[in-house]
């Protein structure tokens, strides 16, 4: 029985090991300075627009990962990253996840149409703030500024700045909020619900 009894606890403590490697999101390489938001918080209902001038909000989304990228035709870091976020909408394209690039520029359709298509950019969809009322709702200062929103909803990350988001870590992190397990507590392991 004492034998039993040693096996169980063991397999516990391997079960709980397994259990908070996956809880932790994979943060390293192209995603060092990724920063994670504890705890998670709900994304304002604040409204953006699509290419159509039809006003949208993060609920639109609901059920999917959501990465939220606010940049402009004139922010040269913002340029350098559009066509790795093309590349990683294109990978992740699922009804699972979903790139909402929101352009900061004034100009609305008429400036960000046409950029996006001479970058050439095909997976990405046109999502206007021309009077930065989204982007100051979520606290956003500076350009490119990009968050991670999990399935409920919730801000679970953010990343400042130009980043690899064609890098195998960034598509690891996503994935990471993408499995089906992230809204539940893991199966079959110990789970820490206090303290």
């Amino acid at each position: 029985m004492r034998f039993v009894s040693t096996v169980l606890a063991a397999l516990l403590i391997v079960c709980s090991a397994g259990a908070a490697e996956r809880s932790a999101p994979p943060l390293n390489g192209a995603m060092r300075n990724f920063s994670l938001i504890d705890p998670p918080r709900p994304a304002p209902a604040q409204g953006f627009e699509d290419a159509s001038g039809r006003t949208l909000t993060l609920e639109d989304f609901a059920g999917k990962v959501v990465l939220v990228n606010f940049w402009a035709t004139w922010c040269v870091p913002c340029v350098k990253e559009m066509p790795a976020l093309d590349r990683l909408a294109k990978r992740l394209a699922s009804p699972d996840f979903a790139l909402v690039a929101i352009s900061q520029d004034r100009g609305g359709i008429s400036v960000v149409a046409p950029f996006l298509d001479k970058l050439g950019t095909a997976n990405i969809a046109a999502y206007l703030d021309a009077k930065g009322s989204f982007a100051r709702a979520l606290g956003i200062r500076g350009l490119p500024t990009t968050l991670l929103l999990d399935r409920q909803g919730h801000a679970v990350g953010a990343y400042v700045g130009a980043a690899e988001w064609d890098a195998p870590e960034a598509e690891a992190l996503i994935r990471h909020f993408m499995a089906p397990d992230r809204s539940a507590p893991p199966r079959g392991g110990v789970v820490k619900t206090s303290g």
